[in-house]
């Protein structure tokens, strides 16, 4: 089943048809179909194994899919470098974050991208953008941008890493279990964050093995078993015990929280789309 609605009609940021990687006898994902759209929060479940990193490390571009097809705002690319994904606008942000410690923040967020003048650097010119950046995304906690990454909170070095996407003109983020391991006040950042980079048009797919993070910043969930997706739909069909029983056994027959609408189930080889 599709979207019903006006999001039928709406041609996703990137869309996955029948996806395919496999690594010797291993078939880590397996005819995947997805669509991710331009504002939206995506949440993307599965137990380990199920063939979460295989998919985002395909949509990075670090491998080519098997099989398939990817469509970026409806036509057909080939990723073959994470350089290419970059030019049409993808950010991963995986959980070590790839910065620099021994660099500032305006260094990080600059790192390969540095600007110059007259064949120097611009210090000038980056630490207004930086600071605009940081401003734009309410990251308001750090005490100056000129301090070494090292010393930040593991919510301040994720509101680097996404700034880092946002100065990069990212129009897809990829963020891999952006919460692990911060505390309260940490995560309340980051998801705050999330939704900040969502209303500014920006595509978030977000893994996540944590359902109150899911269902407190996601507008859609997917759910992959041992590399099919089993089930996709809007947040509102699903509840936690529902996004446990299909990581777990590819399927559902509970109904959803109260006010939502009935869910359909989906069978591991038959995967589905809930509305």
């Amino acid at each position: 089943m599709s979207d019903k609605g006006s999001e039928v009609e709406r041609v996703p940021l990137i869309g996955l048809r029948g996806v395919k990687k496999r690594f010797g006898a291993v078939q880590a994902v397996n005819g995947v179909d997805l669509d991710i759209h331009t504002g939206k929060v995506t949440a993307l479940a599965g137990d380990n194994g199920a063939g979460k990193s295989s998919l985002i490390k395909t949509l990075s571009g670090l491998w080519e899919p098997d099989e398939g097809q990817i469509l970026w705002e409806g036509k057909p690319v080939h990723l073959r470098s994470p350089k290419e994904a970059e030019a049409l606008g993808i950010t991963t942000i995986y959980q070590d974050l790839a910065l620099c410690d021994n660099l500032d923040i305006v260094q990080n967020m600059f790192l390969g991208h540095e600007s110059l003048r007259h064949g120097l650097l611009d210090e000038s010119t980056m630490e207004t953008e930086a600071r605009q950046v940081l401003k734009d995304l309410s990251v308001t906690t750090v005490r100056s941008i000129r301090q070494p990454v090292a010393s930040l909170s593991g919510g301040q070095r994720q509101s680097v890493a996404v700034a880092k996407a946002v100065m990069s003109h990212a129009k897809l983020v990829i963020m891999d279990e952006p919460t692990a391991a911060l505390g309260v006040a940490q995560t309340k950042t980051v998801l705050d964050l999330i939704k900040r980079l969502s209303g500014q048009g920006v595509a978030v797919l977000m893994i996540s093995h944590n359902f109150n993070d899911v269902f407190k910043v996601a507008d859609r969930v997917a759910i992959l078993y041992l590399g099919q997706m089993v089930a996709s739909g809007p947040v509102s069909d699903f509840d936690p015990q529902i996004v446990v029983d299909y990581m777990t056994t590819g399927r559902s027959t509970r109904e959803p929280a109260a006010d939502t609408a009935t869910p359909g189930q989906a069978a591991p080889a038959e995967p589905t789309e809930r509305d």
